[in-house]
């Protein structure tokens, strides 16, 4: 189980909205949200309603500020809840071309930078084997993330980014 509680403004004040499961749309309840509380869990939550638009990765631990989030405004309007477990195996595979063309990389570990570790410019496709992962758009785990969950994604498009640029990668772990 998993508890999320947004807070329309900073520093969990003013009018607040609570989930223990996923929600497609709590922006009609609560039109902008400034901090958010994570008391149990690990959440994805979305910029705009049924899990669209930019996304942000949370686990337990208090965010004052959407800056604390790397919010780029403070407009969220759907959450999901991931369930991570101890024990959890972790494997994907990237490639430098669309549709699983190209060459390809076998990861289990973190990457801080890709272009360090695989003189890898940019990912266009990739499968996830195992686990769940985090990608991000520049290198150092900073910049738009973008969750990935077992399943092929075969353009950026499929894991909701516009362009090919992921710099580095990590697993979702609890």
């Amino acid at each position: 189980m998993g508890r999320i509680i947004f807070y329309k403004d900073k520093n969990f004040q003013g009018r607040c909205y609570e989930c223990d499961s996923d929600c497609s749309d709590f922006h009609t309840y609560l039109s902008r949200c400034n901090s958010i509380h994570v008391e149990s869990g690990v959440w994805v939550v979305y910029e705009l309603p049924s899990y669209m638009g930019y996304q942000y990765v949370l686990t337990r631990g208090k965010y004052p500020e959407f800056l604390c989030w790397t919010g780029l405004n403070e407009r969220l309007s759907s959450c999901r809840i991931i369930h991570v477990t101890s024990g959890t195996q972790y494997k994907m595979q990237l490639y430098d071309e669309a549709d699983f063309a190209g060459q390809l990389f076998e990861v289990t570990e973190d990457c801080p930078s890709i272009l360090e570790r695989y003189r890898l410019r940019e990912v266009h496709s990739c499968k996830v084997l195992k686990g769940y992962w985090i990608f991000y758009e520049h290198p150092n785990y900073r910049g738009c993330q973008y969750f990935l969950e077992k399943g092929d994604y075969r353009k950026p498009v499929d894991w909701g980014a516009v362009s090919p640029n992921v710099q580095s990668f990590r697993r979702l772990t609890e």
